[in-house]
């Protein structure tokens, strides 16, 4: 499938969806002056494309009590146990996030957790399966940037 053109209207759809995935496609119409349709129409062709892929809602975790992140970098005894190790991790709700990589570790992955005593349990869970041969943990103090449009926009200067 050849690269999907996206267009300066297309680029402000997907600008104020990121800031709003459940912003009306009538109020994205009004704002561009364009008709609703429209926007139906370009989010639709946008979704076949693959470049929209659903729509997320965002959690505040701290107001739900799990405010600390840690990361865990995961070393296996043998990356043939890769999958199997994976298949675990997602066992493991508090593991948000699992990325295979190159470099120092095998898993790199993005544990929630309550507290640092709620951390270390998660940590141990990890520790616990079978081909993983030792893990390192870095804390996370602050998220500083947490930012989707920076890239989007970079990619549409490409363009």
């Amino acid at each position: 499938m050849g690269k999907f053109k996206l267009d300066e209207i297309d680029h402000q759809i997907l600008d104020m969806l990121i800031d709003n995935t459940r912003i009306p496609f009538t109020d994205i119409a009004k704002k561009l002056v364009i008709s609703a349709g429209t926007v139906h129409v370009r989010v639709k062709k946008m979704e076949e494309a693959g470049i929209i892929k659903g729509s997320s809602l965002t959690l505040d975790y701290k107001k739900l009590g799990y405010s600390f992140i840690a990361y865990v970098g995961v070393f296996l005894n043998n990356t043939s146990q890769t999958k199997f190790v994976l298949e675990r991790i997602s066992e493991i709700p508090f593991v948000t996030v699992a990325h295979i990589t190159t470099g120092k570790f095998n898993i790199f992955c993005k544990v929630r957790a309550k507290n640092t005593s709620h951390a270390k349990d998660i940590i141990f869970l990890l520790d616990d399966i079978e081909g993983i041969y030792r893990t390192e943990t870095m804390i996370s103090l602050e998220e500083s940037i947490n930012d989707k449009k920076r890239l989007m926009h970079s990619i549409f200067n490409e363009l």
